[in-house]
């Protein structure tokens, strides 16, 4: 063991963004051990199709990347590598988990979280489905056991959506939100104001790893219903699924209506949004909307997200991020590495209960 506080990692996922999460961590290895006394270890990886890997001493995952194991990509695979995790000598261990959304129910990634908790390890997820189909019950085992479920990466990729309001906004009363929270629908609204062919747009996405692995999930609105949600469970004390949001997607006749709407000075945004009414009860809602130039949401051009908060202390509050690509995503896991390290240095002080 080095002088510095050891976190052992297993990956459970290695697409896209657990690839950019391994060279980030690598990249910013020296600031950890400097700034935060971490010094981290990728110990597994487990994926669906290429097999897995463990080794207690650390994985080379730029030799794994690309190469197919010999111990098949069996369904029990990841659970193998998350218990050997949970043995491993370190001074806290992370399960950081990407597999894809499964927008159906939320699985494997809510049994893997489960896992990852039963083992006795923190879980960090850029996956929306555990936050959008179980995040009541899976922040209450790991309360119950002592670590930390933490998704920053799962909604708006790294921009601090859910460490905004735990961190800066003690007393404050949500109320509700509203936001464009999908890059690629918001990229290929822009593209049909200019003229763009639909599928054309939805390509490069698609290229830059932007769009998920089934587009569909995309342009029907599912993505979006999966982060409205899951921001509805976490900020509003919710209790949605995806399936309870009401939806409805862009389609390449959206072309004729996103040129009129900015011919008329309004622009079309697919908006995902949730209210809690006077009896407590939370709807949400994914659908384009026609706004007026006027308002925030509608001054969103390409990859551009942002949400608006509704509270009762302070109005309207926006967070906005103007590009969005893989390399933010994979920070957010990075920045809920470092809030578990900050939870390790300090003694726990009364948590707000969304987080």
């Amino acid at each position: 063991m080095s002088g510095h506080f050891r976190a052992n990692l297993a990956l459970v996922g290695f697409g896209n963004v657990a690839r950019r999460f391994a060279v980030l961590l690598e990249d910013r290895r020296e600031l950890l051990m400097r700034e935060y006394d971490l010094d981290c270890r990728i110990v597994g990886v487990a994926t669906r199709r290429h097999g897995g890997e463990f080794d207690p001493h650390g994985v080379d995952v730029a030799e794994f990347d690309g190469k197919r194991s010999n111990t098949g990509g069996r369904p029990s695979l990841a659970f193998d590598i998350i218990e050997r995790l949970g043995r491993s000598d370190a001074d806290f261990r992370v399960v950081v988990e990407t597999t894809t959304l499964d927008i159906t129910a939320g699985e494997p990634a809510i049994a893997h979280v489960r896992a990852g908790v039963a083992a006795g390890c923190h879980v960090i997820t850029a996956n929306k489905g555990p936050v959008a189909f179980a995040y009541a019950t899976l922040r209450d085992e790991a309360d119950a056991a002592g670590v930390s479920f933490l998704f920053e990466g799962a909604v708006m990729d790294g921009i601090p959506i859910f460490n905004l309001v735990r961190e800066t906004l003690p007393g404050v009363t949500l109320r509700g939100f509203r936001g464009v929270v999908n890059s690629t629908t918001n990229h290929i609204l822009t593209a049909l104001e200019r003229g763009e062919p639909f599928d054309a747009a939805l390509e490069r996405m698609q290229s830059e790893g932007i769009a998920e692995a089934d587009a569909s999930l995309d342009i029907d609105g599912w993505d979006g219903a999966a982060k409205a949600a899951a921001l509805a469970n976490v900020l509003l004390d919710a209790r949605l699924s995806p399936h309870a949001v009401r939806r409805i997607g862009i389609h390449k006749s959206d072309g004729a209506r996103a040129r009129q709407a900015l011919a008329s000075g309004k622009r079309l945004k697919l908006v995902a949004s949730a209210v809690r009414d006077r009896n407590g009860s939370v709807s949400a809602t994914v659908e384009p909307i026609e706004l007026p130039t006027s308002d925030i949401l509608a001054s969103l051009d390409g990859k551009a997200n942002a949400l608006v908060l509704q509270t009762d202390l302070l109005g309207e509050l926006a967070i906005c991020q103007l590009e969005g690509n893989l390399t933010h995503t994979a920070y957010a896991l990075l920045s809920d590495l470092v809030t578990i390290r900050r939870r390790q240095a300090q003694p726990a002080a009364p948590a707000r209960r969304i987080l």
